[in-house]
């Protein structure tokens, strides 16, 4: 399990979202990609949202960014970084945030990286495009300063190759440079280790363990391997078919999961104290088409322990353990009936 931040809990999140909803229009019909999530994050606190692909994971995180593509749009909710609404921000408000204060990390270096400028120009016209009255000269050794900081050896000598001269991982390493480079107090990586092999995955993830520790910056690590949330994580939210279904601390995610779609996910993780050679334990079913969602809880075509209410009803958040764990669930509302019962 990963060791912990040291982050503070203060009364007023860094980031808060609250309720949103994002739905692509398609000649097909409305997609609701994101159906009224919630959270908080604070400073220097590490949170993760994990789910399967098209879970709506990514498409939260480039509305936070204002990077929501044309079809998109938010149908709903508010976004708050530091008191702001983000969604009531002018596109130059908006642009001066991304980047200075808010920074993103890509799942593909070599989507994101131009191909015909070096390493060096694509830093410093990061930190020139934040920063008007600093000098090239200056822009380029803090670009220097922060691929040396990223691991990356012979800084000098790299920032003045070119995205292609450099392997995977190193490529990786940029990516994160260039998001740390003006030090945004908020970080979202989006499956930044993803198409990486598992030692370099590995050196990634405690990079930026030890980077988050050197600048405080609060991160949402978005990801769909449960192995990396346990790695470098302090909280987790649990995402399905564009609803959040279960949030809490890591022990609480891990070691008293409540939903089942989150136990789920936690049993078809491999595990190397298996001794004999066991078949992993899939999730049946399909995901949700998110053109024609299902009326009641988004799980229940997929879940074992469907009922008659859960086809038919969306389950309330019930709180489920200490620190503010949640889960969206019926059988949380009978427990707690049954609880309520037996006591009188």
């Amino acid at each position: 399990m990963a060791e912990k931040t040291d982050y503070v809990k203060k009364d007023k999140p860094l980031l808060k979202v609250d309720n949103l909803k994002v739905s692509f229009f398609t000649p097909a019909g409305e997609v609701k990609a994101v159906n009224g999530i919630s959270y908080e994050l604070h400073e220097n606190e590490i949170m993760g949202i994990v789910g399967e692909s098209g879970s709506g994971k990514s498409v939260e995180a480039y509305t936070i960014m204002g990077l929501l593509a044309g079809s998109g749009k938010v149908c709903g909710g508010s976004i708050e970084f530091e008191g702001k609404d983000l969604l009531h921000l002018s596109r130059k408000e908006m642009s001066d945030l991304q980047g200075n204060e808010m920074s993103i990390i890509f799942q593909n270096p070599m989507t994101c990286l131009n191909p015909v400028y070096t390493i060096g120009n694509q830093l410093v016209e990061v930190v020139r495009r934040h920063d008007k009255s600093i000098s090239k000269k200056e822009a380029t050794q803090r670009a220097i300063d922060i691929l040396t900081e990223v691991g990356i050896n012979n800084a000098e000598k790299r920032i003045k190759q070119y995205p292609h001269e450099l392997s995977g991982g190193m490529r990786q390493r940029v990516m994160i440079a260039m998001g740390l480079i003006c030090n945004p107090k908020l970080l979202i990586a989006d499956e930044p280790t993803t198409a990486l092999d598992v030692t370099t995955q590995e050196q990634i993830l405690q990079l930026m363990k030890k980077l988050q520790k050197i600048h405080h910056t609060a991160i949402i690590f978005i990801t769909h391997n449960l192995g990396v949330v346990a790695e470098i994580c302090d909280s987790v939210s649990v995402m399905y078919a564009g609803h959040i279904v279960e949030q809490g601390k890591i022990e609480d995610i891990f070691y008293h999961m409540k939903h089942p779609y989150t136990e789920g996910l936690i049993a078809s993780m491999p595990r190397i104290d298996i001794v004999n050679h066991e078949r992993l334990n899939p999730i049946e079913g399909s995901p949700v088409d998110l053109l024609n969602p299902p009326k009641g809880c988004c799980f229940a075509p997929r879940c074992g322990k469907c009922m008659r209410i859960c086809q038919e009803q969306e389950p309330p958040y019930v709180k489920v353990g200490e620190n503010n764990h949640i889960s969206a669930c019926w059988l949380h509302v009978l427990e707690m009936k049954k609880e309520a019962e037996k006591n009188g």
